[in-house]
């Protein structure tokens, strides 16, 4: 994974090629780039990122930010409701009970 200005990078090598195929996660936006070394790819990774915010800003859009801080989950009832009685029983808000668990397993 490679990280720039908040964005990331998910990078794979195609060895038919001989390259490094990369494409930035953090937007609903196509940015893909490309490379023949690691220094290469790290650069074009920056490159792009660079180039969709100048194309963003001269075009007067927001760029898409990499993460809002907003998860949208579906649970079975039988655990939604678990969970919450967890979160009251630790005196927790649903949201930083389940915050506070995935700290704990990162």
């Amino acid at each position: 994974m490679l990280d720039y200005k908040g964005y990331s990078g998910h990078v794979v090598f195609d060895g038919e090629a001989g390259l490094f195929h990369g494409e930035v996660l953090d937007t609903r936006d196509v940015i893909a780039f490309q490379g023949r070394s690691v220094d290469e790819i790290e650069q074009a990774f920056r490159a792009s990122v660079d180039d969709y915010l100048d194309f963003c800003a001269e075009h007067g859009e927001a760029p898409e930010k990499p993460f809002s801080g907003r998860l949208m989950l579906r649970l079975p009832k039988r655990l939604h409701r678990d969970v919450y009685l967890w979160a009251k029983r630790e005196g927790k808000s649903l949201n930083q009970f389940v915050v506070d668990r995935l700290k704990e397993a990162g």
